[in-house]
């Protein structure tokens, strides 16, 4: 295995310590994932960058986790499950669909599924839906803008699960709490 080292806002790259200090200044500490993409300022700074302009699109706060949420189930990616949970919940996302997202089980409100459900296609397919998948999201209330949004999500959290797949990134103890693993979605 390859080790990846962590780094903080004073251990950092030079051109990574300004996106650390302003993590730090945002969190109030610097999350693993972005010490451990502090290695190559780009990929932080695309991140980070990446992840601002998401926050623009026209979802809500709950349809955006729906999305990440979705993708880091199906990447399996442990460490973003665990940090989306604890970013959903300080976010008031409602906690049915917090759990509906962790056990891969459908969400009870049918808009917020057909996003899940879309959500996984375009991951899974690779951006490959059919036009049936297409026209069912939109059939449930979304709109062509929201279809190219959706793939925004997904590219975001290619970065971030390939990134901790490949330095398995440590689970921040303010995420820990919400730890997560592929089986608890499987036994669904």
């Amino acid at each position: 295995m390859t080790d990846f080292r962590t780094y903080d806002a004073s251990t950092a790259p030079s051109a990574s310590k300004p996106l650390l200090e302003k993590a730090k200044a945002a969190y109030g500490f610097v999350p693993n994932l972005l010490g451990t993409m502090a290695e190559a300022p780009a990929i932080l700074e695309g991140y980070m960058t990446l992840s601002g302009i998401f926050d623009k699109t026209d979802f809500s706060e709950t349809e955006r986790q729906i999305i990440l949420m979705t993708n880091n189930r199906l990447n399996g990616c442990e460490y973003c499950m665990a940090a989306h949970t604890s970013i959903s919940q300080m976010a008031k996302v409602p906690a049915d669909i917090i759990e509906a997202l962790r056990t891969n089980t459908p969400i009870a409100d049918a808009k917020l599924e057909a996003l899940r459900t879309f959500a996984g296609v375009i991951n899974e397919r690779r951006g490959w839906p059919s036009d049936a998948e297409i026209e069912a999201f939109l059939a449930a209330g979304y709109t062509r803008q929201h279809v190219l949004e959706v793939i925004l999500g997904t590219s975001l959290k290619v970065m971030s699960n390939y990134t901790n797949h490949i330095a398995q990134t440590e689970i921040d103890k303010a995420f820990a709490p919400n730890a997560w693993s592929a089986d608890q979605a499987n036994a669904a």
